[in-house]
């Protein structure tokens, strides 16, 4: 369980800050809620069971675990899969784990295919792009918060790993 004032991972919205834990009626079910809003965006408060299981909410990445993950760029990601459909259906299935070094791997797969196929004057498939694009707002915000960096530093420093 997390505390008042954490700084957590919450699904879709990333860095998040739990503002309180209260308990909450609806339905006439009593349960316990976390009271949270993304960082960014305070006027955005989310309510969610702490129980919850649908929705992904992790302990933020420490330094150590940022770094090793952003290490992980140095070395090819995970397999490409040539069949669009099902490559993202088993890219998005992978970062619903909340797994960040296997998402990572799936970001470095794709920032190694995008830069490939740029070099050939071609383009990434739009599922491939947006799911990049995702990936890289949560992971590298979280990766660049933990160890005390720019989102911008982490591109950067990507980027410098995977160019080959």
């Amino acid at each position: 369980m997390f505390n008042i004032g954490d700084v957590i991972i919450y699904s879709t919205h990333g860095l998040s800050q739990i503002d309180d834990i209260c308990e909450k009626t609806i339905s006439n079910v009593t349960r316990t809620y976390y009271v949270l809003h993304p960082l960014g965006q305070a006027n955005l408060t989310i309510s969610t069971p702490v129980d919850n299981e649908k929705v992904i909410m992790l302990k933020l990445l420490n330094h150590d675990e940022a770094v090793e993950i952003l290490q992980s760029f140095k070395i090819p990601g995970t397999e490409w899969i040539v069949d669009v459909r099902q490559r993202n259906k088993e890219y998005r299935k992978i970062v619903n784990t909340g797994n960040r070094k296997e998402i990572a791997k799936v970001a470095n797969t794709l920032m190694r295919k995008e830069l490939e196929l740029n070099l050939k004057g071609k383009k990434v498939y739009d599922q491939d792009r947006m799911l990049l694009k995702s990936i890289q707002d949560l992971l590298f915000n979280e990766i660049a918060s933990a160890m005390d960096t720019t989102v911008e530093e982490v591109f950067q420093k990507v980027y410098r790993m995977i160019k080959w």
